[in-house]
């Protein structure tokens, strides 16, 4: 885990997971396209934090790839949220993860630190395990246009976890937007701000997509 804001007392936590590959076992490193395309989703995160006392990391992954049955990233996320609760306590903490990482997040979202899950593009692939997902929030966006990920897929999944008993689970498709997230970037950007912002102080900060997309209708469109 890598700490990217720190503060003295934190209250609660927000944990980012970049992408990564299918399968590989090459080292993980920070300056590899997927870990730089989510510094400025986390910028983003932090110019709208509810409040100066929330802590930002970074999941270290070890390598680059899920790796089949292994699911490495799964388990440094986990490893990661173990770390943060040795640095930081029992704080609330929101998962953010692109493609990949938004895989781990699921995996990880049953650790006791974790109060909901905000996917970008994920890859969920049909019958990821989502009973984890139980008493949490689930919240994903896909871009209309991804042809890495599948929409239909992420949204079946949601579902699932609607099924399965988290807390509130919705997904909303980004017009135009594709798995990279370039397209429409600034509204993928504040749109994951302000929900991570929401599940942080939902008292305070509300909901920045239509009721909608936590039904079991047509997704709405961004």
């Amino acid at each position: 885990m890598r700490v990217r804001r720190r503060v003295s007392q934190p209250r609660a936590a927000v944990l980012v997971l970049h992408g990564g590959q299918s399968a590989s076992e090459r080292r993980a490193r920070p300056w590899q396209l997927a870990a730089l395309r989510m510094n400025s989703v986390e910028r983003a995160v932090v110019a709208r934090l509810p409040s100066p006392d929330v802590l930002v990391a970074r999941v270290g992954y070890r390598v680059r790839g899920w790796n089949g049955e292994r699911a490495d990233a799964a388990h440094d996320a986990l490893r990661a949220l173990d770390a943060l609760a040795e640095l930081a306590g029992p704080v609330p903490t929101v998962l953010l993860g692109h493609s990949m990482g938004g895989r781990a997040a699921l995996g990880a979202a049953g650790h006791p630190q974790v109060r909901g899950v905000v996917a970008l593009a994920p890859w969920w692939p049909p019958g990821e395990p989502v009973g984890q997902t139980a008493g949490r929030h689930v919240v994903a966006l896909h871009g209309q246009r991804d042809h890495v990920t599948s929409p239909a897929e992420t949204a079946d999944c949601v579902r699932r976890a609607r099924e399965e008993g988290a807390t509130r689970a919705g997904m909303a498709v980004i017009g135009g937007g594709d798995h990279g997230m370039l397209r429409r970037h600034d509204l993928w950007h504040s749109t994951a701000a302000a929900l991570v912002a929401h599940l942080l102080d939902p008292g305070a900060v509300p909901d920045p997509l239509p009721e909608g997309c936590y039904g079991a209708g047509e997704i709405p469109v961004l």
